[in-house]
C-alpha cells in the first residue's frame, strides 16, 4: 500500500465529460446530480457532493446502489458480501476525512473495471491524508486512513492541477 504511486483520477478509463470534480448533469429528477457512463474498461458512476447536506449516507447510498447495478449485491457468498462491505466502509472512511479535515467533499467517483472498483473523492481542501503512525487501536478517532491502508490494494493522492485541492482514490479487489 503506497500513497507516492499517483495515477491521474480516472486511470480506469475515460473520463466522463468534463474531467475534474464529478459534477455531471443531472439525468434523473433527484436533487443531487449523478451520472453515469459505461466505458469499455468498466462502468462509472460520479456524484456531486459539493452543495448536498448528509454526504456521507448519501456517497454508501450512492455507492450501494452502483454495487446492486453491477451484480456486486445481493451478494450470494459471504466473501462478496464482505467486498461490498468493505466498499462501503472505504467510501465512508474517504467522505468523512474530506469533510473534516479538507473543506468538505466535492465529489465522489466510483469506477468498476473487471478486477478492480475505484473510489475516488475530490476536495478543495491543501492537507495531504496518511495513516497516523503508530496506529493505536484503543484510542477514538484516527482510524480513517489506516482502514483505508488495510482494506485496499493500494490508495494515493492526485494533486489538483491549479494546487487547490485534490483526489484521494482508493482501489479494492472486485469479488470473484
Amino acid at each position: 500500500m503506497s500513497t507516492t504511486r499517483q495515477p491521474p483520477p480516472g486511470d480506469l478509463g475515460p473520463e466522463p465529460d468534463g474531467a475534474g470534480p464529478p459534477s455531471a448533469t443531472d439525468d434523473d429528477t433527484s436533487e443531487t446530480p449523478t451520472s453515469a457512463t459505461v466505458t469499455p474498461e468498466g462502468r462509472v458512476r460520479t456524484l456531486a457532493l459539493s452543495s448536498a447536506s448528509g454526504v456521507v449516507p448519501l456517497a454508501r447510498d450512492f455507492t450501494r446502489q452502483a454495487l446492486y447495478d453491477w451484480g456486486w449485491l445481493p451478494a450470494s457468498t459471504a466473501d462478496r458480501r464482505a467486498a461490498a462491505e468493505d466498499v462501503l466502509l472505504v467510501v465512508s472512511e474517504l467522505v468523512t476525512n474530506a469533510c473534516l479535515h479538507a473543506e468538505g467533499p466535492e465529489g465522489l467517483r466510483v469506477s468498476c473495471a473487471t478486477k478492480v472498483l475505484r473510489l475516488e473523492v475530490t476536495d478543495r481542501g491543501p492537507g495531504q491524508p496518511e495513516p497516523r503512525n503508530p496506529h493505536r487501536a484503543g484510542r477514538p478517532g484516527g482510524h480513517g486512513m489506516f482502514i483505508v491502508q488495510r482494506l485496499c490494494l493500494d490508495w494515493g493522492v492526485v494533486r489538483a492541477p491549479d494546487g487547490t485541492g485534490k483526489t484521494v482514490w482508493a482501489e479494492l479487489a472486485a469479488p470473484g
